[in-house]
């Protein structure tokens, strides 16, 4: 006769058919956890990862664009008040400047409200060539800031009270520019709204830095030239202690006018 199946064996066989289905399940669910986590933290990464090559894609390309304000090329400088139509006979006005020049500031103190003057009534035709050579003689981030918030501002027709001030409040020579400084400037030149913010991402992008170096680079090139402020009156260099006054100006301007 055949022998009965011993019940304490069957109890045991099933339990260990027990014990290895749990362990079965239980380690799927472990790696199905780390693998799962792997994934989270490689998306981060990732992430991370794809935010600091953008930052620094951007960091990389601040100032390499060739733009050039509206009527000016590299090299060249910059007609103010391009909207009003000159005399016939109105000589040509090259101011040379660099924001961060002291004298050029006492400079524009005496005598920028008369060619101002002079340049909306048509009686001269003024160039603007603004440089940043001090930028490189002083280790300042300085003169460029100032020259590329002029520039963005012109986009707006507000070159000329950018312009303006940035000399009434100028900032010392040798100190950088901050961005609340270059912000100062925009609302008292008026720059605001849709504007604004055209005008904060033109300055973040350094959009006018090449073409400020390149009118720079010009002028240094011209005999005789040596720094700023510098008056040349139809091609023709004039000593600063002779039109350095308003009398003197407007005479220099007259004898020139044809």
């Amino acid at each position: 006769m055949a022998k009965k199946p011993s019940t304490t064996k069957a109890t045991g066989n099933a339990r260990q058919a027990k014990i290895q289905a749990a362990q079965k399940s239980g380690g799927g669910g472990a790696n199905k956890i780390v693998v799962a986590t792997v994934v989270a933290v490689v998306a981060i990464i990732a992430v991370v990862g794809g935010v600091v090559w953008s930052q620094a894609q951007k960091q990389a390309s601040v100032g390499t664009s060739t733009a050039t304000p509206a009527g000016a090329t590299m090299g060249k400088g910059y007609p103010a008040f391009a909207d009003v139509t000159p005399a016939a006979n109105a000589p040509t006005v090259d101011l040379y400047e660099d924001f961060q020049c002291p004298v050029c500031a006492q400079f524009e103190g005496i005598l920028g409200p008369t060619i101002e003057d002079l340049a909306k009534s048509g009686k001269i035709k003024l160039t603007y060539h603004v440089l940043n050579f001090l930028d490189d003689k002083t280790g300042a981030e300085n003169s460029t800031p100032a020259g590329n918030g002029a520039f963005c501002a012109a986009a707006d027709g507000k070159f000329q009270p950018f312009h303006d001030a940035v000399y009434a409040a100028q900032k010392a020579e040798g100190e950088d520019v901050d961005q609340a400084t270059l912000d100062g400037w925009a609302k008292t030149a008026g720059i605001t709204g849709d504007a604004l913010t055209t005008w904060n991402t033109c300055v973040a992008d350094g959009t006018y830095t090449k073409y400020i170096s390149s009118v720079n680079d010009a002028a240094f090139k011209i005999s005789g030239f040596q720094g700023t402020p510098t008056v040349m009156i139809d091609g023709q260099m004039t000593d600063l202690a002779t039109i350095g006054t308003v009398e003197g100006f407007t005479k220099a301007v007259q004898d020139a006018t044809k």
